[in-house]
């Protein structure tokens, strides 16, 4: 336990630290993950993929091949389906029930990195850690996504979180490893492969490193833990492959895995530093303090660090955790800001232990960490008045940007990070106050979400997904027995959601047409469909104003009912 931990001697009376470190991860996870979880809508274009693959699931009985819009979707193993459907029968068919999962996996690892940090450096540094590894905007913006990043990140985290805690008791942490295994097979059930190969990669290299490879791997019990790992995950790959056969090897292990790593899928490609980038602002105002915790830990002293008794090692530990992860990803084709989402645990840890050690504070580096600290608070602020600048085009919602300035968010936002940069300012001034940097951060995010994060969430959605929720519910209504809907020039999978009802989806008005001839020898109960498009569609499918009917518009989307036969002279 640190010098400065120790001088809270009442917080360390055990009722007092219990009541208090309850409040605090209450306060922390409760803000960060739960509040106004559910309060809007979807967002096209990746969550109500999963939200209505999930659905699927509980309407078709088949909880084993993963559907969307009358389509297999093999992008994902069903982990985070069958815990969506899970949250329906509870919760109801709702944004409430996509989203909990992701928000749970979310408390799930706050908490572990907490009572590890507690157990290896103290109090402090577990109170510091929760709040690093709940406030920082990738964590806030995954736990809040019904999606399964933020789930992998949880059994990812858990897994080597569990390792640590069986490798620290030297010969007597069985049951930490063969929770380790556990996690490891939630991994692969979540997105595949990259759940073994990531932790294991990280596992034998920090072994290698402290030198305690093949002693370890002996304590570890390789074969009890296989079955372990193997009785999770083996039933449904088996099950899905007998189902489907190559179409789901090919598309699963070829596209989704394989390809992403070799190549560019998607057109998701970004320079090498793209990660550096990531990092610096997805772990702000962190990120100001990782390269001085990194550099505290010396890695280089490789004998130093072997000498270490297991119990000190957590530090460069969730070194390799963090740079295996960055590497990996960095060598990877295919780029994405989510992709590097597992190793924010390793780096609120890093920095975590950087701030509860008070002797770290004499340091210059930690001076001028915290002076970079301000610095990005202020360009942070700047930024969030010319916020409505950096908005691009967006069909879904043309007047975002206008909405955005009328709301004052963008005052908010610089308000709040400049009253932030300034206190920190103020505490460089004094040495004795440096230790309290963290502190002056954790609040001016917890400014950040009450009066920014939250309202522009609402904002987004009242322009962006309510008038696709509006439609969908118009559809519901209006829509007659098997008459078809097709979408022309957007591809927002929230209508198949909200209408629960399978939707074609064209990005050119040709292949309209060339659908509807297509399809026209198959008898069909209605001579209609109703057709979701841009106003400047029906121009380009030349409709005359007493060819179709109008029955709804909402800022960009225009739902109109058209015969098919009109739609198959066009």
């Amino acid at each position: 336990m640190s010098k400065l931990a120790q001088k809270f001697r009442l917080l360390n009376q055990p009722i007092i630290w219990w009541l208090f470190s309850i409040a605090w991860l209450g306060v922390v996870c409760g803000l960060a993950f739960l509040w106004n979880l559910g309060n809007t809508g979807l967002v096209d274009e990746t969550e109500p993929l999963f939200a209505e693959a999930a659905r699927q699931m509980t309407v078709t009985g088949n909880w084993i091949t993963p559907y969307f819009n009358e389509a297999t979707r093999f992008d994902k193993p069903p982990l985070i389906y069958w815990l969506m459907a899970l949250g329906y029968q509870f919760l109801g068919v709702n944004p409430w029930a996509v989203r909990l999962p992701s928000a749970l996996a979310a408390i799930l690892l706050t908490l572990g990195c907490f009572f590890t940090l507690r157990r290896f450096s103290g109090s402090l540094a577990a109170w510091i850690g929760a709040a690093l590894v709940a406030f920082n905007p990738q964590t806030l913006v995954w736990a809040r996504t019904g999606v399964s990043d933020m789930l992998l990140s949880c059994c990812l985290g858990s897994a080597l979180l569990c390792f640590f805690w069986g490798y620290s008791q030297e010969g007597k942490g069985q049951r930490w490893y063969f929770a380790c295994y556990l996690f490891l097979g939630l991994a692969v059930l979540t997105k595949g492969p990259v759940g073994i190969v990531l932790p294991g990669m990280i596992i034998f290299t920090f072994l290698l490193y402290v030198g305690k490879l093949r002693q370890v791997m002996g304590e570890m019990r390789l074969l009890q833990g296989s079955l372990i790992f193997l009785i999770v995950t083996v039933p449904w790959y088996a099950l899905v492959t007998w189902q489907n056969g190559a179409a789901f090897i090919d598309s699963f292990f070829g596209y989704h895995n394989l390809e992403r790593f070799t190549s560019v899928v998607n057109r998701h490609s970004a320079p090498w530093y793209f990660y550096f980038l990531v990092v610096l602002l997805g772990f702000l105002p962190w990120s100001a303090y990782l390269p001085v915790a990194l550099l505290k830990l010396e890695f280089w002293r490789v004998s130093h660090w072997r000498r270490q008794p297991r119990v000190q090692q957590l530090g460069i530990f969730a070194f390799f955790w963090l740079v295996s992860i960055f590497l990996f990803f960095t060598i990877a084709v295919t780029k994405l800001p989510s992709y590097v989402l597992p190793l924010i645990p390793a780096a609120a840890i890093l920095v975590a232990l950087l701030f509860s050690d008070a002797q770290s504070t004499q340091r210059r580096s930690f001076f001028w960490s915290g002076v970079v600290n301000f610095l990005l608070l202020m360009v942070l602020a700047i930024a969030f008045i010319y916020s409505p600048e950096f908005i691009g085009k967006d069909r879904s919602a043309p007047n975002l940007a206008e909405l955005l300035v009328q709301s004052g968010i963008p005052i908010w936002g610089f308000l709040t990070w400049l009253t932030t940069a300034l206190i920190v300012a103020l505490f460089l001034s004094a040495k004795k106050y440096w230790r309290w940097l963290w502190s002056v951060n954790f609040l001016g995010f917890i400014a950040f979400i009450l009066f920014v994060f939250s309202p522009v969430t609402f904002l987004v959605d009242s322009a962006r997904q309510l008038p696709l929720r509006e439609i969908s519910a118009t559809i519901t209504q209006l829509r007659q027995p098997e008459e078809e809907v097709l979408m022309v020039g957007f591809g927002k999978p929230s209508v198949v959601f909200y209408t629960q009802q399978p939707v074609e989806f064209f990005t050119r008005r040709g292949q309209v047409a060339a659908y509807i001839k297509e399809t026209l020898a198959t008898p069909r109960a209605s001579s209609s469909v109703l057709l979701l498009l841009e106003p400047k569609y029906i121009d380009r499918l030349k409709l005359e104003a007493n060819e179709y009917q109008i029955l709804s518009q909402k800022l960009a989307y225009l739902l109109v009912r058209v015969e098919r036969e009109i739609l198959r002279k066009k």
